[in-house]
């Protein structure tokens, strides 16, 4: 059985005392009801992973490392979610079960069927969250990088600004039909997944000039926040890890 995993974004050393910080440290105390004595491991998200012990558990908690272990979870496939941002809380599960998966980095997008509209300092709050997601299942799922999440950007925009790499196969899922998971090759991808009510056609069309090509996942049409972890399930199955 795997130790509590916490992430501590802070510079971590073999045989040195490092301290949770005071979210994380509530969690481990009121939560999981750890203390003194009990083993866990700690990441910051560089790679690898500290065991270690806990050996003070009152206002702070601090955890004596051991040596650094260089174990890696990490997904063979370079994968990048592009998701147009849903309603409500399901892009928490698009980005928990994404990060499950081995998806490398992701980027919230506004499409022209979004509900979500977002801007400012809602738009930065809302990707703080989402980093905070992402770490959160990496604790859980034994990753020890953290996944990009990137500022969320309008669809037409960041089509717009995308570099041209020919290692990278452009992917719009598509209700519509298209290449299958099984019909691709290589280990770089990066999956467009449209909003509730899918993308306009202005934007299919966009995508398609930037080089996107159409992905089936069968007959059935998916959900948004379905969608992006099945081909990530699909493509890690075919071509990955799993």
């Amino acid at each position: 059985m795997m130790n509590p995993r916490f992430f501590c974004p802070q510079p971590l050393a073999p045989r040195s005392l490092a301290e949770l910080p005071a979210a994380t440290a509530h969690h481990a105390l009121r939560v999981l009801r750890l203390g003194v004595g009990d083993a866990v491991t700690l990441f910051n998200g560089k790679g690898g992973e500290y065991p270690g012990r806990i050996v003070e558990a009152g206002r702070t908690v601090r955890v004596q490392l051991a040596e650094w272990n260089s174990l890696e979870r990490e997904s063979p496939l370079d994968i990048t979610l592009a998701q147009a941002l849903p309603s409500g809380d399901k892009m928490d599960f698009v980005v928990q079960k994404a990060v499950e998966l081995g998806v490398a980095r992701i980027q919230p997008l506004l499409a022209a069927r979004s509900v979500v509209r977002l801007s400012g300092e809602r738009a930065e709050r809302r990707v703080e969250h989402l980093r905070q997601v992402a770490a959160s299942a990496c604790e859980q799922c034994g990753r020890n990088r953290v996944p990009e999440i990137a500022p969320i950007l309008d669809l037409r925009q960041w089509l717009g600004q995308l570099a041209q790499d020919n290692e990278i196969q452009r992917l719009l899922l598509s209700p519509q039909g298209g290449r299958r998971p099984r019909e691709l090759g290589g280990n770089c991808f990066l999956l467009l997944v449209g909003p509730e009510g899918g993308l306009g056609a202005e934007e299919v069309s966009a995508a398609r000039l930037a080089g996107f090509a159409d992905l089936s996942l069968g007959p059935r049409i998916l959900r948004t926040e379905t969608a992006g972890p099945a081909a990530l399930a699909a493509l890690a199955a075919l071509h990955g890890d799993i």
